[in-house]
């Protein structure tokens, strides 16, 4: 490989990987259902699809924290659980917004409307 060929490879790769890193988070509310029982978890995060793929993690490996869901999951396997992104938070202008509070509205919406059991 030519050497300039080579500097710009690796100038493109630490650009996107500075792109990656500064992106906004997607930010949200996601919801697992038992298929089975229609037990709902509600959850938000920082990190919806990092939380969903935690939660995938730790159901596989028998470790997820709400026992009904995991009994659904050593029953059924994935098929059993539905895994949704209930909504998204777009990024605000205003640097100060306080998105932890507005996850947190977020969070008790579907509660107050009767969605979880």
């Amino acid at each position: 490989m030519d050497p300039s060929t080579h500097q710009a490879s690796r100038l493109a790769r630490r650009a996107a990987a500075r792109q990656a890193r500064d992106a906004f988070a997607p930010m949200g509310v996601y919801a697992i259902r038992d298929r089975a029982s229609a037990h709902l978890l509600i959850r938000a995060s920082r990190d919806v699809h990092a939380a969903l793929n935690r939660a995938r993690f730790e159901l596989r490996m028998g470790n997820y924290a709400d026992r009904v869901l995991q009994a659904a999951w050593n029953r059924s396997g994935v098929e059993g659980l539905a895994f949704d992104v209930l909504e998204l938070l777009k990024e605000r202008e205003d640097a100060q917004f306080d998105y932890a509070g507005e996850l947190k509205a977020l969070e008790q919406i579907p509660r107050t409307a009767g969605l979880a059991p």
